[in-house]
């Protein structure tokens, strides 16, 4: 089930949350990603969840994102004739929050040692906390989540962002 704001909604009225963006190219059973919500909800997370870039746009200009779990392989609209990637603009989107959620990359395997490099360092460029190849375990995802929670908000409920 999918977490989107109504128009109606206001960010000053929803309850003290984490909201996490999770976005994702393909929300199989199986996938531990899918599973995130789930997990994290009794914990106070709220899961907003994209299927494409457009869509996590507009999670990220409706609500004030606290972390980030983004997948490169994410398509950049809902068209099924232009499947270009659209994980690299949810970054740009992403670094421009003041301040800056902790972001996690879920990058797909590289065909080369040196596509890798690039890919890694790309994410970094762009702000990414830690990036984490595919399949992405869940174990590995809870870590990153833990750390980045632990690192950026000392253990603590984040503040409220603003877009610059």
């Amino acid at each position: 089930m999918n977490t989107f704001p109504t128009n109606s909604e206001n960010k000053t009225e929803q309850p003290k949350r984490l909201n996490l963006l999770l976005t994702c190219s393909s929300w199989r059973d199986n996938s531990s990603i899918v599973q995130l919500p789930q997990l994290l909800g009794p914990f106070g997370i709220r899961a907003l969840k994209a299927n494409n870039g457009e869509e996590a746009v507009r999670v990220v200009e409706n609500n004030d994102i606290h972390i980030a779990i983004v997948d490169l392989a994410i398509p950049l609209t809902d068209n099924t004739t232009n499947r270009n990637p659209g994980g690299e603009r949810v970054l740009q989107i992403l670094r421009r929050l003041q301040p800056r959620p902790p972001t996690i990359v879920i990058r797909p395997r590289q065909a080369s040692a040196r596509e890798n490099a690039r890919s890694l360092a790309r994410s970094l460029q762009e702000g990414a906390f830690t990036v984490v190849d595919r399949p992405a375990m869940l174990e590995t995802l809870l870590d990153a989540l833990h750390r980045a929670l632990r690192k950026h908000y000392s253990d603590r409920w984040p503040q409220t962002r603003i877009l610059e």
